[in-house]
């Protein structure tokens, strides 16, 4: 199991988009997840209450970020943009088992920058 949430117990099915940037050490890094018209910004999902941040959840646990910002285009929400600051070369061990599990279950690549 690996799915993300905006609204806890609710799974988000629109596939992120998400680069990652790491420290030369390796200790730090952020990962940026974009969403293009995620099912959560429908209006049905108005009434299921607000987004309060993303939860990265798997069989280990959860990952939480609250930097979560909406794009909007005429007035309509078209994309949400999260951003998971990584601290510590543990929690980048830990971001990327989650990362695996969730490119496994949605059939994602790793393209390495040039």
């Amino acid at each position: 199991m690996a799915v993300i949430q905006f609204i806890k117990g609710i799974n988000e099915t629109v596939i992120a988009d998400v680069s990652l940037t790491r420290s030369k050490d390796g200790s730090t890094g952020t990962a940026t997840f974009r969403f293009n018209n995620p099912d959560i910004l429908k209006s049905v999902m108005q009434e299921k209450g607000d987004i309060t941040g993303m939860y990265l959840k798997d069989d280990e646990g959860e990952l939480v970020t609250r930097d979560v910002s909406a794009k909007f285009v005429n007035g309509k929400p078209q994309a949400i943009t999260s951003i998971y600051i990584i601290k510590s070369p543990q929690e980048w061990d830990r971001f990327m088992r989650f990362m695996e599990r969730y490119a496994n279950k949605n059939q994602l690549s790793f393209t390495k920058a040039k």
